[in-house]
């Protein structure tokens, strides 16, 4: 479950202000607007890359609105992928994981449709791939 209450995050003209949702387990939601109304800030401050001014944030029944990023659980696809020109697909993966397993991490390349493909640099890959990669790294 997702609780937003009141949320907001003030760039003067620009920001999130007051946002409110509530999303139950297996529910699905589309954020939707115009460039610049907030869409990407308020999964930035969700993910936790950014703090709000007020209002809070629930994951479950935990406040989570002051913690750090990689206390929350959660994971995020950036929309231009924040891919590393310097790594491979498989790389990508192993960064980010606790305990690095090359055995996983080909199985979520697997999962995405990547297999064969996890010594691929970013530039080596499509549009598409580079996405699933940033989905992979994700998961």
């Amino acid at each position: 479950m997702l609780r937003l209450e009141n949320l907001t995050k003030n760039f003067g003209k620009a920001g999130v202000f007051g946002a409110s949702l509530h999303l139950t387990p297996g529910e699905i939601v589309a954020v939707l607007g115009a460039s610049g109304s907030g869409k990407t800030t308020l999964l930035n401050l969700v993910a936790g890359l950014l703090e709000p001014d007020s209002g809070r944030i629930f994951l479950g029944n935990e406040d989570v609105t002051r913690q750090p990023p990689e206390k929350r659980g959660l994971g995020y696809v950036f929309q231009d992928h924040a891919l590393w020109p310097h790594l491979s697909a498989l790389e990508h993966l192993l960064l980010v994981m606790k305990t690095p397993d090359r055995a996983q991490a080909h199985h979520l390349l697997e999962r995405v449709g990547l297999g064969g493909l996890e010594a691929r640099k970013p530039h080596q890959l499509s549009g598409g791939q580079k996405q699933r990669v940033a989905l992979a790294r994700a998961l």
